[in-house]
């Protein structure tokens, strides 16, 4: 083989190894999910909060193939007339820059408080509208969206009644206009009143079930 042939050769080799490699990164580069939400999904309340809160536990369950990020924020509501709209949070449009390929909603129950729900003919609107802000990314998402957990009773004008009689029917509504299925985390944590220690907030314990109950759908009921 001349010089020139072999340099040829060399090249060909070259490109098709960058190509190999540059399809093995991508293949295997892990499915990006957001989990987007209120207090419950930040963690709230919860020991070691970081490591215990539903997407931290959820990113263990899902393991090294899925890269599971946290915006959820305290306080956060759906409806944009909310006391303090999730829409205008840096989480928001952290969330969106992620660019995930999955993403989880559980916002609704600070909606729920009577200075918020006053403005509930507005929320189903304002729900389809989030759920199409994400699904109009490059990167198109599968988004789901979440049943409110149940409260033992309720606090600081969360109610229990306002979740289940009225939040819940709404989110049946955006279900039904956007195609999005539903995480039944009420069932999921329903009588468990004993994970609730300020009747509200979910601890450690009702997080792993809210990651468990988000892990089943993401993976169809599969193991990693």
């Amino acid at each position: 083989m001349n010089r020139k042939s072999f340099s040829s050769t060399f090249l060909v080799i070259c490109a098709l190894a960058s190509s190999w490699l540059a399809h093995a990164e991508a293949k295997e580069a892990p499915k990006r999910v957001a989990c987007v939400g209120d207090s419950i999904t930040f963690g709230a309340a919860i020991k070691d909060r970081a490591k215990n809160c539903y997407p931290a536990q959820l990113g263990r369950m899902l393991g090294e193939k899925f890269e599971v990020r946290n915006f959820g924020v305290n306080g956060a509501t759906l409806l944009k007339k909310g006391d303090k709209p999730y829409w205008k949070l840096k989480a928001y449009a952290n969330a969106r820059d992620f660019q995930p390929e999955v993403v989880v909603i559980k916002l609704g129950t600070n909606d729920s408080k009577p200075h918020n729900w006053k403005h509930k003919e507005e929320y189903v609107a304002d729900y389809v509208e989030l759920i199409e802000s994400f699904r109009k990314l490059e990167s198109k998402p599968t988004v789901w969206v979440c049943y409110p957990v149940p409260a033992y009773p309720g606090r600081w004008g969360i109610t229990d009644k306002v979740m289940k009689e009225e939040v819940m029917p709404r989110v049946d509504e955006v279900a039904e206009k956007t195609g999005c299925k539903i995480i039944d985390l009420y069932v999921a944590l329903s009588d468990k009143k004993e994970m609730f220690p300020d009747s509200v907030h979910p601890n450690a314990k009702g997080a792993t079930l809210i990651a468990k109950a988000v892990s089943s759908v993401i993976t169809g009921g599969k193991s990693k």
